[in-house]
This record gives structure tokens, C-alpha cells and sequence, in this order.
């Protein structure tokens, strides 16, 4: 089932227009906000398509309006079932729901084909058998038009051409069907675009009933009119496309009122957010598939433990502009941290542990204590953590020789036993090669709790593990993916630009009990290490965590 989340749609530039155009008098007064999500089946969503998608999605709820959603698959050469499912899992995840308006553009290729017909019957779309190398030799520039020899060819012929493209009797490339508009337009896009390419590629729904497809810019506007959407709400790089999406669907053969409206992408540094480039990452095994945690994927977020509160908080804050802007990724992650500040459970965990003996505590005996489980909840509860002679504790928690404001362990100094006991450090048991094997300690019985019985000060509190019923655990520690902030620029190879060190593996790490035990996703903070979540790797046998995020803003290449 769906997370209910509420949608909090702030003021935008996209929400002005609509509030004009919702008066009376206006294009849309006294109809309901129709909007679509129409994601290309081709790969995974990322962050950058959250923001399309709250858009979307979040306009037609704060106007009491319909979104659809639409699988944009008119390209059958990369699109698959399993992006299908994995689009719509990522929309339910987000919180947001489609009920039953979920439609393929697919199923509207025999009416876009039939709407191509009428525009070359109107003399306004002619096949032309230039290549693609011969189109793009004859585009011409800002003082020269576009040529095409068959721009003036009889609409019978076109007919004729246009019906045997699609019985099959041409290779790919052989022909088009270009839209006749304006070959010596400024605007490059209207300078007689294509509207149907030949393509003998089997489809993941159609299969082989067709070998030509609509190029996305003849579809985009028909998908809407069909629909009956009235804000097509897209992303930047497609305004220059408008006076297009316009033209088709002022001249094809459908009632329409449908308007275009663009919004500047999202972008995030040393983020990688171009489908193509994160597909190659996946296929070439740069990374563990589109949910590895360490990838801006929505699978990837929910897997490294971010929460859908924390990505819709993130894009909110973004907000909605038109002028394009790189957000720090820093962002994204305090968008997290204060959330599961707020709502993760609290555990001891050691990443890197030394064992710590209590000398003079009982041998054979132990004791539980309570800790919270989250501090920051009024009445959020306590659990109780057992407690014996020997414990785990963090190796960089002890020192023979403390630095300047060191106050964990070391000969002679006191520490605090996170919820447990005061004890002062008497020294350390090294292997042969000089390796730290061992901490050794006595506590005092008179401090249960943590607090001294004379109230001297005790500056340190570290965490532990206790020995006896701790679980051995991988955790994996994830940084940056990129090394570079703008690896998705123009003059760079993204390869170049990874992190060798983006995924840290760390293994016999101890952790509590219950905690080793939990559901997959469910999120900690172990205290002075950061959130982290079980892992889909992980079974009783071998407990697997990721981190999510650091506690404080440490964002590393």
C-alpha cells in the first residue's frame, strides 16, 4: 500500500499562470487540472525526474485536479516491463498515486498514425528519403535555410510512401516523414522536423506489428489531447520544442485545449542524472544495478535508506524556477538527516572493534540497562542492552598517548560507558606486531547509570557492544560517486570522474542483537557513527547494513 503523504505545494511561477488561466475568462476557467507523468520505460527514475514528478503529481492535487500517468514508449529500443514496473513501484513510494489512469503512449500508435495521414492529405507533412547523415548536411545555418529535393512531392506519392513504410518495404533510414513548416526558421526545431522514423525493432508491447514510430515531439502533444491533459508541465530543455508541440496540435485532427508550460531541471552536484550515462554505469558493472546505493536512482535512495518525507522535503526546498541552478547534494542529505533524526531508532554499533575488559567487573556475570530509543520523541520508549565484563568498543576510542582534546581512552583517564558505567582505562594488550588486541579498564559500581557518586567530571562518553550476545555484521560505507562536482558536463568523461573509494566494506562489525535482526530498510542511528538501514543482502546469518548518512555534514569524495 502506498505512503500517505501530504502534499504541501508551495507558490510557483507554473501555479501563478494556472491561477490566472482558472478566472473567469480564462483557458482552463471552470475546468479540473489535468496534468500526466509520462516517463520514458528506458531505465529507472532518478532524483532529477522526482522533481517532474511532484510537480506533476503535486499541481493536479492542490488544484483538486487528475494526473496520469504515461509510459512514454515510443522508442522501442531500450524500453523494457521491468523499467515499467520499477517506475510505478518508485511513484507508490513517493506517495503518490495514479488510480486507473495509467496509459501507454503505444496505444494511441494507430490514431497518431491516422492523425500523420490527414496532415500530409493536408499538404503539411511529406516523406523525404534524405538520410539522417544528407538531413543533417542540409539543415542549414542562421543565414541559410534547411533544403529538402522532396519537400514539393505530390501528397498521393507521400501517401503512397508513407503506407509501404509501414508495411515494412524500406530499410531503417531510408525515409522520413517530415512535418512542412519552415525550412529557414530560426528555431531550428520547425525547420520541417521528422515526425515518423523507420525502425524494424521489435517492441516490449507491440512486438513486430510496427517498423515505423513517432519521434517524441509529433507524440508528446497528441498523448496530451488524447488524454485531455491541459498542462503539460515538462522540464527546460524542451521549450525551444513548444512552438512545435503547438503546431501539431493545432493542425492535427483532435479537439484540444493543451498548454505547455517548462520548468528548470534539477541539478545536483557530483551527480551524474542523464539516463544514458547511468544506464552505462549498470551495464558495464561501474556500479552493483540501477538500485546501488551509491546511484541518484529512486531504487538506489530507498535502498541506501532515504525516506520519501526526506526527498519530497529536498524538492520543495529546490523549489520551482525557470532558470536552470546546480543544487549541493549536501542538501539532499540534511534533508535526510533531520528526519531520521527525528524518527530512527537509536543502537550501539562498533565499525571497527577492540575488545574492551572490565578487570575488576564479575567474571560469568551481567546486566541489562536502558537507553532510549529515540531521545527526541517525548514517551518514545527504551529498550533494554545487556551488559558483561567484556565489550566491544571502537578502535579510535583509545589512545597510549592522547592528542590535545582527546578524552576517550588512554592510561589514567576516566570515560563514560554510554548509559552504563564510569571506568578508568589502565592500559592495552598489543600483538607482536605492535597491534592493538586489547583495551583494559576497571569501573566503578557506585556510577550505575553513568553518574559518579562524588561528582567529579568525566569528559568522555563512548559506545559499546557487549561481547557476549554481540553479532557480527557487514556495514558498507558509501561516499561520493564522482570525484568531480560537475561530472555531467559537456567537455568531461563522467568514467574519468569516479570515486574509486565510493563504497567502503567493512566487516565483523558488531552490533546488538535486535538490531541485526531488523527488517530490511529500517533505520538506526548508531550513535556517534551516523543513520543506517538494513540492507536487501542481509540474512540472519550475515546482517548487512548501509549508512545513509553521517550525523553532521562531512559529505566526502
Amino acid at each position: 500500500m502506498a505512503e500517505e503523504i501530504k502534499v504541501t505545494a508551495g507558490g510557483n511561477f507554473i501555479h501563478d499562470i494556472i491561477d490566472e488561466e482558472q478566472k473567469e475568462g480564462g483557458r482552463t476557467f471552470g475546468e479540473k487540472i489535468h496534468t500526466r507523468f509520462p516517463p520514458e520505460p528506458n531505465g529507472y527514475l532518478h532524483i532529477g525526474h522526482v522533481k517532474a514528478m511532484c510537480i506533476d503529481f503535486g499541481t493536479a492535487e492542490k488544484y483538486g485536479g487528475i494526473c496520469n500517468l504515461r509510459m512514454d514508449d515510443t522508442n522501442p529500443a531500450k524500453e523494457d516491463e521491468e523499467y515499467v514496473r520499477a517506475i510505478q513501484e518508485d511513484i507508490h513510494w513517493m506517495g503518490f498515486d495514479w488510480e486507473d489512469r495509467f496509459y501507454y503512449a503505444s496505444d494511441y500508435f494507430e490514431t497518431m498514425y491516422d492523425l500523420a495521414v490527414g496532415l500530409i492529405k493536408k499538404g503539411l507533412a511529406y516523406v523525404c528519403e534524405l538520410t539522417p547523415e544528407e538531413m543533417s548536411a542540409n539543415r542549414g545555418d542562421l543565414t541559410h535555410p534547411a533544403v529538402s529535393p522532396y519537400r514539393d512531392r505530390p501528397i498521393e506519392e507521400s501517401l503512397d510512401l508513407f503506407a509501404r513504410m509501414r508495411a515494412g518495404e524500406f530499410p531503417n533510414g531510408a525515409m522520413t516523414l517530415r512535418a512542412k513548416i519552415d525550412l529557414a526558421s530560426g528555431n531550428f526545431n520547425m525547420r520541417d522536423p521528422a515526425l515518423y522514423r523507420i525502425n524494424h525493432a521489435e517492441h516490449h508491447r507491440q512486438g513486430n506489428k510496427w517498423c515505423i514510430y513517432p519521434m517524441y515531439d509529433y507524440a508528446h502533444p497528441i498523448e496530451d489531447m488524447i488524454e485531455q491533459i491541459n498542462y503539460s508541465l515538462c522540464s527546460l530543455e524542451f521549450e525551444n520544442h513548444r512552438p512545435l508541440y503547438n503546431w501539431v496540435r493545432d493542425n492535427v485532427d483532435l479537439e484540444a485545449n493543451n498548454r505547455q508550460i517548462e520548468f528548470a531541471r534539477l541539478g545536483i552536484n557530483y551527480t551524474v542524472l542523464s539516463k544514458r550515462k547511468l544506464r552505462n554505469l549498470v551495464e558495464n558493472g561501474y556500479v552493483r544495478g540501477w538500485d546501488d546505493p551509491r546511484m541518484p536512482t529512486l531504487s538506489g535512495l530507498r535502498r541506501r535508506g532515504y525516506t520519501p518525507h526526506a526527498v519530497r522535503d529536498f524538492i520543495e526546498r529546490v523549489g520551482v524556477a525557470k532558470v536552470p541552478n546546480t543544487v549541493e547534494v549536501a542538501l539532499l542529505e540534511n534533508c535526510l538527516r533531520e528526519d531520521l533524526n527525528a524518527n530512527a531508532d537509536r543502537a550501539m554499533a562498533v565499525l571497527h572493534p577492540v575488545k574492551l575488559t572490565i578487570v575488576n567487573y564479575p567474571e560469568g556475570e551481567s546486566e541489562t540497562f536502558m537507553t532510549d530509543l529515540n531521545p527526541t520523541v517525548e514517551n518514545g520508549g527504551q529498550k533494554a542492552v545487556s551488559f558483561s565484563r567484556n565489550l566491544y568498543i571502537e578502535a579510535d576510542d583509545y589512545m597510549d598517548e592522547p592528542v590535545k582534546g582527546y578524552f576517550r581512552m588512554f592510561p589514567g583517564n576516566e570515560v563514560r560507558l554510554k548509559s552504563a558505567y564510569v571506568v578508568r582505562c589502565t592500559g592495552c594488550v598489543r600483538d607482536e606486531n605492535g597491534n592493538l588486541t586489547e583495551v583494559l579498564c576497571e569501573y566503578d559500581p557506585a556510577s550505575r547509570g553513568g553518574n559518579t557518586a562524588d561528582g567529579r567530571k568525566v569528559r568522555g562518553t563512548i559506545h559499546w557492544v557487549d561481547a557476549a550476545t554481540a553479532v557480527d555484521a557487514e556495514v558498507r560505507l558509501y561516499n561520493a560517486l564522482f570525484l568531480d562536482p560537475d561530472p555531467d558536463a559537456a567537455d568531461k568523461d563522467y568514467l574519468a570522474c569516479l570515486n574509486p573509494d565510493s563504497l567502503e566494506v567493512l566487516s565483523g562489525c558488531k552490533l546488538e542483537p535486535d538490531v541485526a535482526a531488523a527488517a530490511v530498510g529500517h533505520p538506526y542511528q548508531f550513535m556517534r557513527l551516523g543513520y543506517f538501514c538494513a540492507d536487501k543482502d542481509s540474512t540472519p546469518e550475515k546482517p548487512v547494513f548501509n549508512r545513509s548518512v553521517s550525523l553532521k555534514e562531512s559529505f566526502k569524495k
